[in-house]
């Protein structure tokens, strides 16, 4: 077991005992999807198949919710137009024209595309974080935070492992079945 995973198990204890729900991976894409009108229908896909697709760092992020090293991450320096896509399942998640530089280490944006995104609260650290998924495949992307830059003043930082960029000029790939 990882060291993230028994603080999680040991955290939701407290947590429950001290009265607070603990979210379990079921619930992480349907969290917000009715809040925010999603109408993308989930992919359902057995976690021995992503684990196939994926390379064994990307399914960590996406499927197990660990975190890249900062700093890591080609997508830090990534400054063309394109789009940022889910790196399981290939749905379009941010647009190059939201990435800025927020100097943590991970990719940063101030807004994803709308209705490709569920949140959740995450008590990993025992205080609570809005951490977010893909809607589609669930796959785990980053937290977002309210220290970004206008109109939206969110920081959506993301593992860039768990993102892949496509250029302006270069068709998206079809979404994963």
């Amino acid at each position: 077991m990882h060291r993230r995973h028994f603080l999680y198990r040991l955290s939701a204890l407290g947590l429950a005992w001290l009265g607070f729900p603990a979210c379990t991976r079921s619930e992480k894409a349907e969290a917000t999807q009715a809040a925010e009108g999603a109408t993308i229908a989930k992919l359902e896909k057995p976690l021995d198949e992503w684990r196939k697709l994926v390379s064994p760092q990307a399914y960590a992020v996406l499927f197990e919710e660990d975190t890249e090293r900062p700093g890591s991450s080609p997508l830090n320096k990534e400054k063309r137009d394109g789009t940022f896509i889910c790196a399981a399942c290939y749905l379009p998640l941010f647009e190059s024209t939201a990435k800025f530089e927020s100097g943590t280490g991970w990719p940063s944006f101030f807004q994803p595309i709308a209705g490709h995104i569920a949140k959740k609260t995450d008590y990993n650290l025992i205080f609570p974080r809005i951490e977010y998924h893909c809607i589609r495949c669930g796959g785990h992307q980053g937290h977002v935070f309210d220290d970004g830059p206008p109109p939206t003043g969110q920081r959506w930082c993301n593992n860039g492992v768990a993102l892949k960029f496509v250029p302006t000029g270069e068709t998206l790939p079809a979404l994963r079945m």
